[in-house]
């Protein structure tokens, strides 16, 4: 089992927890989209404060704009892993995306379009081509106005 250090990243709120298949995946599509920027979903379920992802799915990134620096997930394509998920008994507990040769932390375009509050959204630095560092952080707020996201250990089992 592998766990970020709390020193490293300085205080968490919530946990995000995810098996070592599941994080080589989100890391690994990251690459394979270079350098343009990946995105997809996280599902599984909650457990006190920590989300246990239990499978991912990776999603198009919808963006022409600007695909190097911005993604969008199709809201029909949203629907339909929402829908699957919850067939299988999960839900949404958070969303990734890469940062192509860039910090994995999150930007104010990122908080500007992050609504899932509860949720993780998790962040892959890739340089040259290479997953790097990745980050996570939980959308905590009660409505549009006063959410923030804030910076959560990844528990990788």
């Amino acid at each position: 089992m592998f766990s970020v250090p709390l020193w490293l990243c300085g205080g968490f709120w919530g946990m995000l927890k995810i098996g070592q298949s599941h994080y080589d995946a989100l890391r690994q599509h990251g690459e394979d989209t270079y350098p343009h920027e990946c995105c997809g979903v996280l599902l599984g379920q909650m457990d006190g404060d920590a989300r246990i992802v239990t499978s991912v799915a990776r999603c198009g990134n919808t963006r022409s704009d600007s695909p190097h620096n911005r993604y969008n997930i199709d809201p029909r394509e949203l629907i339909r892993i929402q829908r699957e998920g919850r067939e299988r008994g999960e839900d949404i507990v958070g969303f990734y995306h890469s940062h192509p040769d860039h910090p994995p932390r999150w930007s104010p375009t990122d908080l500007a379009e992050a609504h899932w509050i509860g949720c993780s959204y998790v962040i892959t630095s890739v340089e040259k081509g290479k997953a790097a560092v990745t980050n996570s952080f939980e959308l905590v707020g009660s409505e549009e106005n006063d959410k923030k996201l804030v910076e959560e250990e990844i528990k990788v089992t």
